[in-house]
């Protein structure tokens, strides 16, 4: 059951054709993309991947073609969080079904539950399917934080946890997760402005959206800092951090990613609607990160 979660996992694109079908053929081609440039795993269907718009059936295809081309190199993720627990285990159990090693499940959204139903909701999915679990703390997207005491309570409980990526924003709260249940689970950085600081803090590397686009330089800040190179990886960690900014922070998220790897000659197509593609003064921003970062 137990499977280490560790280093730099991105949490990637869904490539969509322009009238909006996934487009499996480029998805194989940056499997490899990633694979080849340091990446320690790969999650399938979360936010960077636009699961929130995909069908069930869409998201059961993703899963099964990275399972594909992967081929056992390498740890797949699926995401499988949705508004309802039984929509959560449905997708959960798709997953598993399609060969993914472990699942990252946001906290419910639209909806906001309280403690008692939020852990509950985790009882009852780990409960009904047998498969690693990473928790998911998005609040950016969720409208609300996973408290860390709710985290504890279940680490404490279910040995089918195996990590959290916390996509907070909090170096306090990565560390407060890292004092109380970094023995037990690997605490993940959800944001690529904090992967130095959650390593040296005791983490164990990140799931972060940056590494979609820059997978060789966002490894090797957690390569730097295991050979205790820490002057390259803080010098690293400061090229993603000004790539994080113009992507994520900047523009929108989904339209931004996409097309820096379409301009860095990796077919990731175009955003699903109601998101669109960037607007020619943005794309050309986008350009001059690149250039500034050196990709």
């Amino acid at each position: 059951m137990k499977i280490k979660i560790e280093g730099i996992i991105p949490p990637h694109v869904t490539p969509f054709t322009k009238d909006e079908e996934v487009d499996e053929a480029a998805l194989r081609r940056l499997v490899h993309f990633w694979l080849e440039n340091g990446c320690s795993g790969l999650m399938s269907c979360g936010s960077n991947g636009e699961a929130p718009y995909m069908s069930r059936e869409e998201r059961r295809r993703v899963v099964e073609v990275v399972v594909e081309e992967v081929d056992g190199k390498a740890p797949v993720i699926a995401g499988t969080g949705a508004p309802s627990t039984r929509e959560t285990i449905l997708l959960t159990r798709d997953a598993k079904d399609m060969g993914a090693d472990a699942v990252i499940v946001v906290t419910p959204y639209y909806f906001t539950p309280n403690h008692v139903e939020l852990a509950e909701h985790y009882r009852m999915l780990i409960g009904a399917v047998d498969i690693p679990v990473i928790l998911y703390n998005v609040p950016k997207f969720t409208g609300y934080n996973l408290d860390p005491s709710i985290v504890v309570e279940l680490v404490k409980e279910c040995s089918q946890i195996v990590a959290i990526k916390d996509s907070g924003g909090s170096l306090a709260q990565i560390t407060d997760l890292i004092r109380q249940v970094g023995d037990k689970i690997s605490v993940l950085s959800g944001s690529g402005d904090l992967i130095l600081p959650t390593l040296h803090m005791g983490g164990r590397g990140g799931i972060v959206g940056v590494a979609i686009v820059a997978p060789r330089l966002c490894s090797s800040i957690f390569d730097y800092y295991k050979k205790g190179q820490l002057e390259r990886a803080r010098e690293a960690q400061m090229r993603v951090l000004y790539l994080n900014n113009i992507l994520f922070r900047k523009h929108n998220q989904l339209s931004s990613v996409k097309e820096a790897l379409n301009q860095l000659g990796h077919p990731a197509g175009y955003p699903r609607r109601p998101i669109l593609p960037l607007t020619k003064p943005a794309q050309e921003d986008v350009r001059e990160t690149l250039r500034v970062v050196g990709l």
